[in-house]
C-alpha cells in the first residue's frame, strides 16, 4: 500500500445457499449472502457506504442496493465476466485507501441452473452477434469452442497432453471431496474425464465447469474498522487488472492470458513473489484455464503447466493447493464465479476451511499468503488480488 494511505482488509465473507435451488431468486441470494457476510464481520450495516454488484437488475447495482436497504455513496457495476469481482475488489481497495469509502460490500447471486431447468433462459452458448462478434458467430464460435481452440494451440505448441488437462479435473474433485458444500464430491479418474461426453474438442464434460445456483459476499473495510471486526483481518496486499481481446483474431497468443499482466502487477504491488504464495484460488471454467493461469501468474514457465500440475501438486496436501473448495469444476459455478475465489482464499488464511480442507504449510502453520485470480469472457479480462495475514 502506498505510504500515507489507509490499509484495506477483508473483514467479512460468506456464501449464500448454493447448489440446486429451484425456488430461490437471485435477489434473495444476494440478500442472504450480504446478511451472512455482515454477521461474519461483526459490523453493522450502517458502516457500509460502498456497494458493488453486477449482472442483476435494470440499473445494477442500484436495484440490488435498494433491495438490501443500502444507500451507498460509492458504487461500482463493472462487468467483465468472471473476473468482475477481482476487478471490483481492486477498485474498492483503491477507494477505501484514498478515503472515498470506508466499507465496501461486494455481492453476487445467480440462479443460472434453476433458470435453465424452468425454461426461463437457455444455455449461454453465444454472447450475441453485435460488434466484433458478428464476424465469428456465423461459424458457431461459442464460448466453449474458443477455450477449446486455445487449449489445442497450447497442446500443439508445448506438447501438453489430454491426460495432463484431465488430471487437473481429478485433483480439483479431490479437493471438493473435503468440502461439504461442493455440488460434486465423488472421486473421478483421468479415464473418467477422457471417456466423458465430448463438448468441444478437446474438452469432454468433466473438463468443463458445472452449472449451479448460489451467491456470496465479501466486505472490505479500512484498517480502523478492521480493528472492531469479529474475525482476524485478511489484508489486501496488491491488486492488478488487465484486458486482452474480444475477437479471437485480435488475440496475439492463444497460450497467454491477461493474468500474465494482472498477476505481475498484483505481485509487484504486494511486494511478494509467486513462490511465496501458500494457496491459490484460480478461475476454472475449464481445465485449460487453470493450467494457463498457473503459467501466467509465474508459478511455472510458459509451456510447463501440464507437468507442473501433475502428481497431486494442486491438491490440499500438495506443493501449491489450488481451488481448495473444489472450484468451478466441482464445487459451484453460478455464472460469474470470481467472488467465490476471494471467499475461499480468506477462509483459508483465517484457518476456517474445516477438517480435511484447511491448508497447512510444511511446518504445520496456517497459510500466510494467498492469491485469487479471476478470468472473464474467453481470456478477455483478468483481475488478480494478493491477500495476506500480517
Amino acid at each position: 500500500m502506498t505510504p500515507g494511505k489507509r490499509k484495506v482488509a477483508v473483514v467479512g465473507v460468506s456464501l449464500s445457499d448454493c447448489g440446486r435451488l429451484d425456488r430461490a431468486t437471485p435477489y434473495a441470494l444476494h440478500a442472504q449472502a450480504a446478511r451472512r457476510a455482515l454477521a461474519d464481520s461483526g459490523l453493522g450495516k450502517d458502516v457500509v457506504d460502498g456497494f458493488a454488484s453486477a449482472g442483476l437488475g435494470a440499473l445494477a447495482p442500484i436495484d440490488v442496493a435498494e433491495y438490501l436497504g443500502l444507500r451507498p455513496t460509492w458504487v461500482d457495476s463493472t462487468s467483465v465476466g468472471g473476473s468482475t469481482w477481482e476487478v471490483m475488489a481492486a477498485h474498492a481497495a483503491d477507494a477505501i485507501a484514498a478515503g472515498h469509502a470506508n466499507a465496501v460490500l461486494l455481492v453476487y447471486g445467480s440462479t443460472a441452473r434453476a433458470d435453465i431447468r424452468a425454461g426461463r433462459r437457455t444455455g449461454a452458448l453465444s454472447f450475441g452477434t453485435r460488434g466484433p462478434a458478428q464476424f465469428e458467430a456465423p461459424y458457431g464460435h461459442t464460448l466453449v469452442a474458443k477455450y477449446a481452440m486455445a487449449a489445442r494451440r497450447h497442446m500443439h505448441q508445448y506438447g501438453t497432453t489430454l491426460e495432463q488437462l484431465a488430471d487437473i479435473a481429478v485433483q480439483t474433485r479431490a479437493n471438493a471431496a473435503h468440502n461439504p458444500d461442493a455440488l460434486y464430491r465423488t472421486p473421478i479418474t483421468v479415464d473418467d474425464v477422457l471417456g466423458g461426453k465430448m463438448i468441444a474438442d478437446p474438452f469432454t464434460k468433466l473438463h468443463c465447469c458445472i452449472r449451479s445456483d448460489g451467491g456470496c459476499a465479501v466486505l472490505l473495510a479500512a484498517e480502523e474498522y478492521a480493528a472492531d471486526a469479529a474475525r482476524p483481518p485478511v489484508w489486501v496486499l496488491g491488486t492488478g487488472t488487465a484486458v486482452s481481446h474480444t475477437a479471437m483474431s485480435e488475440w496475439e497468443d492463444f497460450t497467454v492470458s491477461p493474468a500474465a499482466v494482472s498477476g505481475r502487477l498484483a505481485f509487484d504491488r504486494a511486494g511478494v513473489t509467486p513462490q511465496e504464495i501458500d494457496v491459490a484460488e484460480l478461475y476454472d471454467a475449464f481445465t485449460y484455464m487453470t493450467l494457463v493461469t498457473l503459467e501466467d501468474l509465474g508459478f511455472c514457465a510458459k509451456g510447463e503447466g501440464g507437468a507442473f500440475a501433475a502428481k497431486g501438486r494442486l491438491t490440499i496436501g500438495g506443493d501449491l493447493p489450488v481451488n481448495t473448495d473444489g472450484g468451478g469444476l466441482s464445487a459451484c459455478h453460478p455464472g460469474m464465479r470470481g467472488l467465490f475465489l476471494l471467499v475461499e482464499a480468506v477462509r483459508q488464511l483465517r484457518g476456517e476451511a474445516g477438517p480435511g480442507r484447511q491448508v497447512r504449510t510444511r511446518d504445520g502453520s496456517l497459510p500466510r499468503l494467498a492469491v485469487a485470480s479471476g478470468t472473464g469472457g474467453w481470456f478477455c479480462s483478468s483481475g488478480t488480488v494478493v491477500l495476506g495475514r500480517l
